[in-house]
């Protein structure tokens, strides 16, 4: 079923994929608007809701950012973050996949959260120790998007070729980020239809995440 080579290592994104946190996505993007206008690094009428809180960041680095600002907007969504995290949960059939994956692959995250905050949902949650790398954004030189995550990933396991990799997400950022590193994408949650208008092309859809099972098996 998939086009790739015998499947060694899974990435996979981790909010609304592998936990369901409290994140308030809206707020988090708003603050960072907020700030951006307010320092003049985009102006009002900025398109904000065609974007996410990453795409916004990056288009602000862009523009030409401070690093301090950079700075500053780091610590507004990690406020976020970790408050969200707070009483996160699993989403249904995670700890039963992670346990059939486990020890059988090479398991990541790549998510565009800080360390920090992932490490804290991860432990909350009981899952952590089933993953091999655990990537944030201090990894990457930009937020998914962009596929410097993902690069990241494959470097630290070079004896994975990229045919080898699959990835998991519920965001076109997701996707967007594994085509780009020429590494096979599953939608989770997300139509087809959906990922395929922002520009996507998912190997398969699932809307329960042990469905990956017969995805990885049938490899």
């Amino acid at each position: 079923m998939l086009r790739t080579g015998t499947i060694k290592g899974i990435i996979f994104d981790m909010d609304n994929t592998l936990l369901q946190s409290n994140i308030d996505f809206p707020a988090m993007k708003h603050d960072v608007y907020r700030f951006l206008v307010r320092h003049k690094v985009i102006p009002a009428e900025f398109p904000v809701q065609e974007h996410t809180t990453s795409t916004l960041i990056e288009h602000a680095k862009n523009t030409g950012m401070t690093d301090e600002m950079y700075e500053t907007i780091i610590k507004i969504t990690e406020k976020h973050e970790l408050k969200g995290m707070e009483g996160a949960g699993l989403e249904p059939g995670v700890r039963e996949l992670l346990e059939a994956l486990y020890k059988n692959y090479v398991l990541v995250i790549v998510t565009n959260n800080s360390v920090t905050a992932a490490r804290k949902a991860l432990e909350i949650t009981q899952i952590i120790a089933y993953f091999d790398l655990i990537i944030g954004r201090e990894h990457m030189t930009s937020l998914k998007p962009s596929p410097s995550g993902f690069h990241y990933a494959k470097k630290q396991f070079e004896h994975i070729s990229s045919d080898e990799w699959v990835a998991v997400g519920d965001s076109w950022i997701d996707g967007k980020a594994s085509n780009d590193a020429g590494i096979a994408f599953i939608s989770y949650g997300t139509t087809m239809e959906e990922m395929i208008k922002r520009g996507v092309k998912p190997i398969g859809q699932v809307n329960n995440i042990i469905e990956i099972l017969s995805f990885i098996r049938s490899s």
